[in-house]
């Protein structure tokens, strides 16, 4: 049978409708190559900072052990820890 489907609608978006795509927008914006997610965008006014830091190896490992995420419950601990201490102090 070939008789059309209503089905299927025909919806066209006008092109000058869509958001500017300025920088910020791609700043947050998550990256992916193909299906897979490379970088997580950020919510605006979120700012992280790229360092080297050099851990026991049994407290790396602990944290890595507790799965996706482990970076972000690593910071949290640390967030935490300054709660209640001062970094200028030696302890």
């Amino acid at each position: 049978m070939s008789a059309k489907s209503t089905a299927t609608k025909n919806t066209w978006v006008d092109p000058d409708d869509a958001p500017e795509l300025t920088d910020t927008w791609f700043e947050n914006a998550d990256l992916h190559q193909g299906k897979k997610l490379i970088r997580r965008g950020r919510p605006a006014g979120t700012t992280k900072a790229s360092t080297t830091l050099r851990f026991d190896v049994d407290i790396l490992e602990a944290f890595k052990a507790t799965g996706k995420g482990w970076q972000t419950r690593m910071n949290n601990a640390l967030r935490d820890w300054l709660k209640d201490h001062s970094p200028s102090t030696n302890h």
